[in-house]
C-alpha cells in the first residue's frame, strides 16, 4: 500500500547526520516547509565517525557542550623508525566529542526550527518530484520542490540518479578501547597505514580511540596496528567508508549534495563534519532562493557550487593533491618529514598557523620559511604552489 503524503514539501532532506539536520534545520528557519528522512530506526547510530571535531566544526554545528567527551590541545606524530613530532598549543584545538549524542540534538534543533523528521525511513527511489520511501510506515511518496542528498558516501539518491562519484574511497577500523592517555594530545602513525594514517584519540577517563584508515587491506592493517599497541579489550567497535575527490557535479536534476555524499571530507584528515555543515548551509540558502523563484533549472542550483567553493573548494582542492602525494611517500621520506619538521622555528609556525579545516593557511607560511628547504622537493610534488598566495 502506498501512502501519499498531505502536502507537497518545499525540500526533502534524505539523512540526518550534520549536514542533513543543519540543512532541514536552516530549510525550517528560512520558512520552508521541510521533510527530514533517516533510514535507521535512532539517529545517531551506527556511529561511522572517529568523532574528532575542530573547534570550529564544534562551533558550526551549534550544539551544547554536552556531547563533548575530552578536549585535545595537540597532536603527537609518531613514526616506525623512532622519530617523533610533538606540539601543544596550550588551549583547546579541538573535541572528542559522542557522535549519537551530538547527532540527535542537531536533529532536535532542527525540530524545533520546524521541520519534520521521519525515522525510520528510508530513501527507495525517485519519481519525477516525489521521493518513494519504505519503512515503518510502509510505502510512503513525499512530494518535493528540491531533494537534499545528504545520506552518507553510498548516497542511494546518487546512484539512483546514477551521478558520478567522489575519486576515492577509504576504508576506516575503529576501537573504543580502555587506555590511559595523559593530557590532551592525538597521536598519529603515519606508518600504520601508508596510504593514510593510524591514530590514538584520547576520549575520556581511562578511555581511546584507536583506528587507522586506509585504500587496501584495512582490517589487516588495524590487526597489527592494535597488536603493537598491546591489543586489549574492545568496548565497541566501528567501521565507516571516508568518501574523498568531490564529486564533479554537485547538483542537478532539483538536487543539491552535501556533506559525505557530495565527497566533502578534508583529504588531509578524512574529517567532514565542518566541511558537511557548512555545504548544508548553502544548500539551504540555494534551495530558498529556488522556491522563491519558482525554478530549480541548473542555473539557478548551480550557485550552490559557486557557494561552496567559495568557502572551502579551494582547501579541498588542495588537501587532495596532498592525499595524492601521501600514496607515493616512502617510510622514509615520512621520516625525513617529521624530522625536518622539528625544527623550532617550523613547530612555531604549526602551533600559530596550523589549522585542522583550513591547511592551506600554514602551508603558505611555512613555504616562506627556508628551514623547509629539505622538504621543498616533496611539497613541490603535491603542487601546493598553485595554492599558496
Amino acid at each position: 500500500m502506498t501512502v501519499p503524503a498531505t502536502r507537497p514539501y518545499d525540500v526533502v532532506v534524505v539523512g540526518a547526520g550534520p549536514a542533513g539536520s543543519t540543512c532541514a534545520r536552516r530549510c525550517a528557519e528560512l520558512g520552508l516547509s521541510t521533510c527530514l528522512i533517516e533510514e535507521h530506526a535512532a539517529i545517531g547510530y551506527p556511529v561511522q565517525c572517529a568523532g574528532l571535531l575542530s573547534t570550529r566544526a564544534f562551533e558550526a554545528c551549534e550544539v551544547s557542550k554536552k556531547p563533548v567527551l575530552h578536549e585535545i590541545s595537540g597532536a603527537k606524530i609518531v613514526t616506525s623508525r623512532g622519530s617523533e613530532l610533538a606540539f601543544d598549543a596550550g588551549k583547546t584545538k579541538a573535541y572528542v566529542v559522542d557522535r549519537g549524542a551530538l547527532d540527535r540534538e542537531m536533529a532536535a534543533r532542527a525540530a524545533e526550527a520546524g521541520a519534520e523528521i521521519r525515522v525510520k525511513t528510508a530513501f527507495s527511489k525517485r519519481s519525477g518530484s516525489v521521493v518513494i520511501t519504505r519503512g515503518i510506515a510502509g510505502r510512503e511518496e513525499l512530494p518535493f520542490r528540491v531533494l537534499v542528498a545528504a545520506d552518507g558516501p553510498r548516497s542511494r539518491v546518487a546512484r539512483d540518479l546514477a551521478m558520478e562519484r567522489p575519486r576515492v574511497f577509504l576504508a576506516g577500523i575503529q576501537a573504543e578501547v580502555p587506555w590511559q592517555m595523559a593530557g590532551g594530545q592525538v597521536e598519529i602513525y603515519p606508518d600504520a597505514s601508508p596510504d593514510f594514517f593510524g591514530w590514538i584519540i584520547p576520549s575520556g577517563e581511562g578511555r581511546a580511540r584507536i583506528g587507522l584508515a586506509g585504500r587496501a587491506d584495512v582490517p589487516a592493517r588495524f590487526s597489527q596496528f592494535m597488536e603493537q599497541q598491546g591489543g586489549g579489550s574492545c568496548c565497541h567497535l566501528v567501521t565507516g567508508t571516508i568518501p574523498l575527490g568531490v564529486m564533479p557535479k554537485t547538483y542537478g536534476h532539483a538536487t543539491l549534495f552535501v556533506g559525505d555524499a557530495a565527497g566533502f571530507p578534508k583529504p588531509t584528515s578524512g574529517g567532514g563534519v565542518y566541511t558537511g555543515v557548512r555545504s548544508a548551509i548553502h544548500a539551504a540558502e540555494t534551495a530558498c532562493e529556488a522556491c522563491s523563484r519558482g525554478t530549480t533549472s541548473d542555473d539557478l542550483l548551480g550557485s550552490y557550487e559557486k557557494r561552496w567553493k567559495a568557502d572551502f573548494g579551494k582547501e579541498l582542492e588542495l588537501g587532495f593533491h596532498l592525499f595524492g602525494v601521501r600514496q607515493n611517500l616512502t617510510g622514509e621520506e615520512v621520516e625525513r618529514l617529521v624530522r625536518v619538521l622539528n625544527e623550532p622555528s617550523l613547530k612555531a609556525d604549526i602551533l600559530e598557523f596550523g589549522d585542522m579545516d583550513r591547511p592551506g593557511v600554514l602551508l603558505g607560511r611555512m613555504m616562506k620559511n627556508p628551514k623547509i628547504l629539505p622538504l621543498l622537493g616533496i611539497l613541490l610534488r603535491s603542487g601546493v604552489r598553485h595554492f599558496i598566495k
